[in-house]
């Protein structure tokens, strides 16, 4: 851990002796939290001052902090028990911003300081226990000026659009998994992303594109590809493995690391990974990499947001009753998921293996449930809910 922290301090002095270009990308390289019952206030160290803007939205009351051209290398920790911040999530919202959402216990107003700091600034959001009548008062502007933005300088909400690139896995010669009764995976995974694909249909303010809309092969790294053409804000490989534990079933949740976090993991990543003998030389060869100061970054402040949009991913299953695993998220090394520039998870809906899991995940009426339940976890993770 000291070897990490040294590392990230040598690329913030790097990055301090470069010259700032007139849209600088700012780094968060801490937060923390302080405050009481009453009063609450995050603090949030970065390299740069970027423009931002604070909003306050009911049902359920809830204060968004929206940072412009900013990159997280360190994660917002728990909110403190006993606070007036009931949760809290972040994630990324569209050209280059990154959003903090806080749900509110209470009626609270905020207050945005900005103060200089050893690592560049220091912006501390603070709220405070208000009256219902002020916190009503506070919703008719919609949006509370503060440096740098405000409301009328934001851009549209139908402008751009959070992009959700879901990838139904394998297809075309390549059928994936085989269930007991003969279904092929390609299929399920096919049905159920057009069935998320509606799902989000009727809004405007989130884009779904396929990697494929019908039964065709398409590789790994493509599927990549696609989901940065797309300049995609959360990417989402939908499968429905086969492994020789007939016994386990249930969904799980697969993020990217080098180390598989378990024998399972491994071995759905190797087979996953296998998917391209079917594709030709020039697709089985891994895209070598530029590795610079922002790239870096740019992927440990993904791998923050992938790790945590699949935390609250598994957490609303748990509440819609789905079946999952015992530690249903976990972690290997699945090429499909390196973009570095995209968060981006592995649903796996369930194992083929395993008769019952075979039965749901080819259910309409699961289907629906399901995709109602990753529908809502996309927009809660996009700021639009």
């Amino acid at each position: 851990m000291t070897k990490i922290w040294s590392c990230l301090f040598l690329i913030f002095a790097c990055l301090m002796w470069l010259p700032a270009p007139a849209n600088a990308t700012s780094v968060v390289t801490g937060m923390t939290w302080s405050g009481t019952a009453d009063e609450a206030m995050l603090s949030i160290e970065m390299t740069e001052n970027p423009s931002n803007a604070v909003t306050i939205l009911d049902a359920p009351r809830r204060i968004v902090l929206d940072l412009d051209d900013t990159v997280l290398a360190s994660p917002m920790p728990p909110v403190p028990e006993g606070s007036l911040i009931a949760a809290a999530r972040d994630g990324l919202a569209g050209d280059g911003r990154y959003r903090i959402v806080l749900e509110l216990s209470q009626p609270a107003l905020p207050r945005l300081d900005v103060a200089g700091g050893a690592a560049g600034t220091v912006l501390r959001l603070r709220l405070r226990t208000a009256s219902e009548e002020a916190f009503r008062e506070a919703l008719v502007s919609t949006s509370v000026p503060v440096h740098g933005r405000d409301a009328a300088a934001r851009p549209a909400p139908g402008q751009k659009p959070f992009t959700l690139v879901v990838d139904p896995g394998h297809g075309g010669i390549d059928n994936g998994a085989t269930g007991v009764d003969g279904v092929h995976e390609k299929d399920i995974n096919l049905a159920f992303a057009r069935r998320l694909r509606d799902v989000l249909a009727g809004r405007d303010d989130i884009a779904v594109v396929l990697t494929r809309d019908d039964d065709r092969f398409v590789p790994l790294s493509e599927r990549s590809d696609i989901a940065r053409r797309a300049s995609a804000d959360l990417f989402v490989s939908i499968h429905a493995d086969s492994i020789g534990y007939p016994s386990v079933r249930g969904a799980t949740v697969y993020t990217l690391s080098e180390q598989a976090s378990d024998s399972l993991a491994r071995d759905v990543a190797r087979s996953e990974n296998a998917a391209d003998r079917f594709a030709g030389p020039e697709w089985q060869q891994d895209t070598p990499e530029i590795h610079d100061i922002l790239m870096d970054l740019m992927r440990r402040e993904n791998e923050v947001l992938s790790v945590g949009f699949a935390d609250a991913l598994i957490a609303d299953l748990k509440k819609g009753q789905v079946r999952t695993i015992n530690n249903p998220r976990r972690s290997a090394g699945f090429r499909v998921l390196r973009a570095p520039d995209v968060p981006s998870v592995l649903f796996e809906l369930g194992y083929l293996s395993n008769a019952t899991d075979a039965e749901d995940v080819q259910s309409p009426q699961w289907q629906a449930r399901v995709a109602d339940i990753l529908a809502g976890a996309v927009s809660r993770f996009a700021g639009r809910d």
